[in-house]
């Protein structure tokens, strides 16, 4: 049986509206890879892995270090991460004025406008979907595949993709291809979920209230930017926004360590909170469950 935590570990039950409950996601049992694959990945159910499941990962050990004065804070590595300054990253840019642009630089940059840059900043950078297969060895290595992805699926990964970034960061509702371990690096992430239906429905109304109707199954850089990225965000994140009746979904917390399942099809938005560095990875599995186990 499944059971839910108290609110000490992070998971609450927000109204965001008096019509639009979003409730915690559970907690599984224990964080064993048989857990996993029998209460979430193979009855595709949105699950939490408990607290700091995943917190002797590499990449949270050497990626990224406390704030010297800041308990609640993470800055990068600079002394580990400019060595691998070179390596070419993702970057998604976005101005003041409402400007947005996604383009290849090297990780030398990115790093360096983490150290100048502060919560406030208006001109924004962030390392979103950088591929881990484009990154140096010695950084893969850095993100085994865990045992809970192994043992469920093929046990493969269809892709890995990185996120780092200086809070608030935003990322639009969408639904995957692939069901999706999305794990918790440094900082801190609210993720909301919606099943296939309800986020449809969303997805729907808000195409039609811009007079649109974009494919729910490729979704582009107009998510990101213009009115579609403000009434997406109204109808995840707002009181009620432009639409009466808001919409049932799920919430979950996570801090460096945590890991949430979101299985294939499922609708969701992702927002970093609180200061200094977050940073976060998304390992997709495969669909075919693994028989052998």
């Amino acid at each position: 049986m499944l059971f839910r935590y108290p609110r000490v570990f992070g998971l609450r039950r927000l109204l965001s509206s008096p019509a639009s409950v979003w409730q915690p996601v559970t907690v599984l049992p224990d964080s064993s890879p048989s857990s996993f694959r029998d209460l979430a990945f193979v009855p595709s159910t949105p699950a939490l892995l408990p607290p700091a499941t995943f917190r002797t990962l590499p990449a949270i050990q050497k990626w990224f270090h406390p704030h010297p004065s800041k308990a609640d804070r993470y800055c990068a590595a600079d002394d580990y991460l400019q060595s691998f300054g070179a390596a070419t990253v993702l970057l998604e840019y976005s101005s003041s004025t409402n400007k947005f642009v996604c383009s290849h630089a090297p990780l030398s940059l990115f790093l360096e406008w983490l150290k100048q840059s502060s919560s406030d900043t208006k001109d924004r950078l962030y390392l979103a979907q950088t591929s881990l297969d484009d990154l140096p060895e010695a950084l893969r290595s850095d993100l085994p595949t865990p045992a809970h992805v192994i043992s469920s699926g093929r046990g493969d990964i269809y892709a890995t993709n990185l996120w780092i970034g200086r809070p608030p960061t935003y990322t639009p509702l969408h639904r995957d291809p692939n069901p999706n371990l999305f794990v918790q690096l440094a900082g801190s992430k609210t993720v909301r979920l919606m099943d296939p239906s309800a986020g449809q429905r969303v997805f729907a109304r808000v195409q039609t209230s811009l007079g649109e109707a974009a494919s729910a199954k490729f979704r582009g850089e107009e998510m990101m930017q213009g009115r579609e990225r403000e009434v997406l965000e109204k109808e995840v994140w707002g009181d009620g926004g432009e639409f009466e009746g808001g919409s049932h979904g799920f919430e979950a917390h996570l801090e460096a360590g945590d890991a949430v399942f979101i299985p294939n099809g499922w609708w969701h938005s992702i927002k970093g909170t609180g200061e200094g560095v977050t940073a976060s990875v998304r390992l997709h599995a495969s669909f075919e469950l693994n028989t052998a186990n």
